[in-house]
């Protein structure tokens, strides 16, 4: 009896394999993740630049203030900058056709799920707006001002367009910093791109944390663009923290963020920084 149940169970494991074998079986889709919340809707949907212009946000984000979203509007844009090189710590930038803005996590690892060029829509309704320092966030209410989100409360407030098969890294080419610098209010958070620029203090031996320390574990240092010194921030847990700033004239790319009315470029890898030949 034992050997018959095993011929039994032989039998049924080949006719599992053979109708696997023949093509009648379901293809995977990559079209949904099991990140985030897929139920989200594309109605209501906003451009980021008529989010930040809105009368209901507008006055959170100008005094560094806060807001709580109570109406259905939806944001949809592409991630631009994750924490993937460690100097965007728990936030990610998302940019669309129009603007771009900080989205504040209260998560680490960000990035394996929220890749550069991977499409969104986030459902700001019952989320916070407002700014830190001037720069736009989306996030949680922090001493008044604007901070992380818990990572709970972001998991039912975004969903992944098209999965991993619409991650396009190139979808948002960094525009030219010269051509944006002049409108800080309309252009923060944006990724941009400095070309053939110069690191003011460097020797050969400094690296992109030998600077002035500029809050928590940040360090700034500096590049000439049109006759004004301009912020590259770094934080010490960066991979490329020990990268030594070049001497020979180089492209920056990051995300163009701001303090106030100083802009403060964030870089996102060590890739973001090309040395002339």
């Amino acid at each position: 009896m034992k050997r018959l149940h095993y011929y039994i169970y032989i039998a049924a494991l080949c006719t599992l394999f053979a109708g696997c074998m023949d093509g009648n079986w379901d293809e995977p889709s990559y079209d949904e993740t099991p990140y985030g919340n897929n139920a989200i809707t594309e109605d209501g949907i906003i451009t980021i630049a008529e989010l930040k212009a809105d009368p209901d946000f507008k006055s959170a984000i100008l005094s560094s203030r806060n807001v709580k979203v109570e109406k259905n509007v939806k944001i949809r844009g592409r991630v631009t900058g994750n924490d993937l090189g460690g100097n965007l710590y728990k936030q990610f930038s998302l940019q669309d056709e129009t603007g771009a803005i900080i989205v504040a996590v209260n998560q680490n690892g960000l990035n394996g799920y929220l890749a550069e060029g991977q499409e969104i829509i986030i459902d700001l309704q019952g989320l916070h707006i407002g700014s830190y320092g001037s720069m736009p966030e989306i996030g949680a209410p922090y001493n008044g001002s604007i901070g992380r989100m818990s990572k709970d409360i972001w998991a039912t407030h975004f969903k992944i367009i098209g999965g991993i098969s619409n991650i396009k890294p190139d979808a948002i080419e960094p525009v030219d910093f010269t051509t944006v610098m002049n409108d800080i209010s309309t252009n923060a958070g944006k990724l941009v791109i400095l070309k053939n620029v110069k690191f003011r203090d460097a020797d050969g031996q400094k690296t992109l944390t030998d600077g002035t320390t500029s809050g928590g574990n940040y360090v700034n240092t500096y590049v000439t663009v049109g006759g004004k010194d301009i912020i590259i921030r770094t934080s010490t847990y960066a991979d490329f923290a020990k990268v030594i700033q070049p001497t020979s004239p180089c492209n920056i790319i990051g995300i163009a963020s701001r303090f106030g009315n100083d802009w403060q470029i964030m870089i996102r890898k060590t890739s973001d920084i090309e040395v002339s030949e």
